[in-house]
């Protein structure tokens, strides 16, 4: 995005460039105002800038927040029924990043955003992408990554660019020398399984799980070391009676909230977090 001037009627300019990246800090008085009228002020915007630029890329990413409140998803459902019905030419496109049960969140609260959204499903990126991609990342910022320490952040990445990101950000933060080895890399692994985990694990557990036995055997999937993947007989070895009654709900809870999955090359029984930054929480969060 380089093309950020001035919104609103008043011509506040509160959207500034800093090389080309956009700041956003408008003046408290004025977001009533702007939430109001955003169709009008991308418009406005847009006659502005017309004379050089086509149009208008707009990005809400990490919209967990976001998704869950009933606020948002009528605003957004009103926002595309006055664009639908008073600005046949809106140059605009508006991309609302998120996860999949974010989806289905805003479905929920306001299921007419369905038939306005476009669903665009991001696969992983492969082993190939994920090395040029932090590799090239590293290089901007004149730091290097020798082979073994890339090596780990492309398996505990588990090539999705959130923890790409969270990884790369953990990296550059705690570095002192400029050169990302093996040395540093556990440790930025470490940070980032923090942060992920209470981002996104966190909420999900709390919000959907009350029973101290569902609790009691996630902490039995880390017993002082971190675990991939496991057998359901395994784990059973482990729990108590008590436990044992909900194993089968837990599996399936935990499925259903997409902390782990069916481990199908394992055969019947097997099961693995969904991405190996989840086992590494869930071994912290249970150890120390």
């Amino acid at each position: 995005m380089d093309c950020f001037g001035s919104v609103g009627n008043s011509g506040t300019p509160f959207v500034g460039m800093v090389n080309t990246l956009p700041f956003f800090a408008p003046p408290k008085k004025e977001l009533d105002s702007l939430v109001g009228n955003f169709p009008q002020a991308i418009e406005n915007l847009i006659k502005k800038i017309k004379t050089d630029k086509k149009g208008l890329f707009i990005a809400l990413d990490d919209i967990n927040g976001l998704a869950s409140k009933e606020e948002f998803a009528n605003w957004y459902k009103s926002f595309a029924d006055y664009v639908a019905t008073h600005l046949p030419d809106f140059p605009v496109i508006i991309v609302i990043i998120g996860l999949p049960q974010n989806r289905d969140t805003l479905s929920n609260l306001q299921p007419s955003l369905m038939r306005i959204f476009r669903v665009i499903e991001i696969e992983k990126l492969s082993d190939s992408e994920v090395k040029t991609f932090v590799k090239q990342a590293f290089k901007k910022v004149s730091m290097k990554v020798d082979s073994v320490a890339l090596d780990v952040i492309v398996r505990y990445s588990s090539g999705l660019p959130l923890l790409m990101h969270e990884i790369g950000d953990a990296l550059y933060w705690s570095d002192n020398d400029g050169v990302i080895d093996e040395n540093d890399v556990y440790g930025g692994i470490v940070e980032a399984a923090k942060k992920v985990g209470k981002k996104y694990i966190d909420p999900k557990v709390e919000r959907a799980i009350k029973s101290k036995r569902y609790r009691s055997i996630l902490k039995k999937l880390a017993p002082g070391k971190i675990r991939m993947s496991f057998t359901k007989k395994s784990i059973e070895a482990e729990l108590n009676a008590n436990e044992k009654k909900v194993f089968h709900n837990f599996l399936k809870r935990f499925r259903v909230l997409g902390i782990i999955e069916l481990d199908t090359e394992e055969g019947p029984g097997a099961y693995r977090f969904v991405n190996q930054i989840y086992a590494v929480y869930n071994y912290l969060q249970s150890n120390f």
